[in-house]
C-alpha cells in the first residue's frame, strides 16, 4: 500500500513539472522610450593668436677661427689651458723666436749702413749745384750726382721695409688669439716643427655667447607665410620675430633669440631655405653642434576661428568635417578647412562661422538630421594633485 502511494506521488510530482515547464515566459518589457538626445555644443567665436612654427636646426659657433703659425719654427711654449677663455691678443704659442731676432738685428744694421751712405752723397750733391750755377762742373757731372744721392735715398727706403718685415716676422713668433672665446685642445705640443700657413690648425677658438642657430624652411612654406603677410591675414609685431628653442630632451631653453636673416637662395637639392636665428648663451647651454627646434613667430591673426580636435573627424574621402546644430535644432554634418593645429584646436580657414554651435560631446547619437537637445559645453575643473602627507609631529 505505501509502495502505491509513493508510485502516485512520483507520477503527480513528474505531470506538475512537465505542465509548468510547458508555460509560455512572459515577454522582456523594451526599454522605456527615451526623450530627444542630449548634446554639449561650444559657440564658434573669433579671436586673437599668435601662430608659430616649429623647425629644426643646429647650434653654431657665432665667431670660429683657427689658429695657425704664420712664420715656421719650432714651439717653445704652450702658454694657454685647453678648454679655457682666452681673450683676442693672448699670446698662446712662442715659437723660437733666435732665427729671426737675427734677421731683424741684421736688417736693422743694414738700414743703418745705408743712412750712413747717402749723408756723403748728399753733400756732394749740394756742392756740385753751387759749381755748377758758375759751371764750374759740368751738367753732366751734376747729373751723376743727383742720380747718385736718390739711388742712395732709395737704398734707405729699401733697409726700411726690410727691417719692418723683420719686425713683423719677429712678433709672429708669439702666436697670438684673433678673437674672444673659448679654445679648444691643442693640435701640437712643446717640440713641434711647425710651418708658415700649415693647413693644420694649432687650436681652434669659438665664440659661444652669443650663438647662432640654423634652421631650414621649405620654400612653399616660406611663399605662403610671405603672401599671407602681404594680405593682411596675418600682422607682425616688431621688428625681428622672436624664436622660441626647445632643447633635444624637450626642455625649453630660458632665453629667447631673434630672427637675425635668411639666405637669398634656394638649396636645389632639398628645396628648402636656410634661417639663422641668434640667442644669448652666458650659461654655454649651447654647444656648436647641438640639435636643437626653434620655435618662430609667423605672425598674428586677429580674426582667427579654433575649433578643439576633439570635434573634428574624418569623411572616407580624409576632409575633415564637424558636426553642428542648425537653426533647425539638427544635427548637422559640415565640411571644414583645418591646414593647422594651434595647441590641442585646429585653425579653420573655411567652412565655419562665428555663431556656429559645433558639437563637442555626445557625437555617437546626434546622427545627421535628427532632433537634438544642445547643451553649451562646460570644462570640467581639473583634479588638483594630491598632497604629500605632512611629516608627523612629535
Amino acid at each position: 500500500m505505501n509502495r502505491k502511494r509513493l508510485l502516485i506521488a512520483s507520477a503527480s510530482l513528474i505531470a506538475g513539472t512537465m505542465l509548468t515547464s510547458c508555460d509560455p515566459k512572459p515577454a522582456a518589457a523594451g526599454p522605456p522610450p527615451g526623450g530627444m538626445p542630449e548634446v554639449t555644443v561650444t559657440t564658434v567665436a573669433t579671436q586673437r593668436v599668435e601662430l608659430t612654427t616649429e623647425l629644426a636646426g643646429r647650434v653654431a659657433a657665432s665667431q670660429t677661427a683657427e689658429v695657425r703659425p704664420q712664420v715656421g719654427g719650432i714651439i717653445q711654449n704652450r702658454l694657454f689651458t685647453e678648454g679655457s677663455d682666452v681673450k683676442a691678443g693672448d699670446i698662446l704659442y712662442q715659437i723660437d723666436p733666435a732665427s729671426y731676432q737675427a734677421a731683424y738685428d741684421g736688417a736693422a744694421a743694414a738700414l743703418a749702413k745705408a743712412q750712413a751712405n747717402v749723408a756723403p752723397v748728399r753733400l756732394k750733391a749740394e756742392r756740385y749745384k753751387e759749381l755748377l750755377a758758375s759751371e764750374a762742373v759740368s751738367k753732366q757731372d751734376y747729373d751723376d750726382i743727383s742720380a747718385a744721392q736718390k739711388l742712395a735715398e732709395a737704398e734707405i727706403e729699401l733697409a726700411k721695409a726690410a727691417l719692418e718685415t723683420a719686425h713683423i716676422n719677429l712678433a709672429y713668433t708669439k702666436v697670438t688669439a684673433p678673437i674672444s672665446g673659448r679654445i679648444g685642445r691643442s693640435a701640437v705640443t712643446n717640440g713641434a716643427l711647425v710651418t708658415a700657413s700649415q693647413s693644420l690648425p694649432l687650436a681652434t677658438i669659438q665664440r659661444l655667447d652669443p650663438v647662432y642657430v640654423d634652421v631650414t624652411q621649405s620654400s612653399s612654406e616660406m611663399l605662403r607665410l610671405r603672401k599671407a603677410l602681404e594680405s593682411g591675414q596675418l600682422t607682425h609685431e616688431g621688428a625681428q620675430a622672436k624664436v622660441q628653442l626647445l632643447l633635444d630632451d624637450n626642455s625649453q631653453y630660458a632665453e629667447l633669440g631673434a630672427l637675425k636673416f635668411s639666405e637669398a637662395f634656394v638649396d636645389p637639392s632639398t628645396g628648402s631655405v636656410t634661417l639663422r636665428t641668434i640667442f644669448p648663451n652666458q650659461k654655454l647651454v649651447l654647444l656648436p653642434g647641438m640639435f636643437v627646434r626653434a620655435v618662430l613667430e609667423e605672425g598674428v591673426k586677429d580674426q582667427a576661428i579654433l575649433v578643439s580636435q576633439r570635434a573634428v573627424t574624418r569623411n572616407p574621402a580624409g576632409n575633415a568635417m564637424v558636426t553642428i546644430v542648425n537653426a533647425d535644432e539638427k544635427a548637422e554634418p559640415r565640411v571644414i578647412t583645418v591646414p593647422r593645429t594651434v595647441g590641442d584646436s585646429w585653425l579653420v580657414t573655411d567652412g565655419l562661422k562665428v555663431g556656429d554651435r559645433v558639437i563637442l560631446e555626445g557625437l555617437q547619437m546626434a546622427r545627421p538630421g535628427t532632433p537634438v537637445k544642445a547643451l553649451p559645453f562646460v570644462a570640467k575643473p581639473t583634479a588638483a594633485a594630491p598632497k604629500s602627507p605632512a611629516p608627523a609631529t612629535k
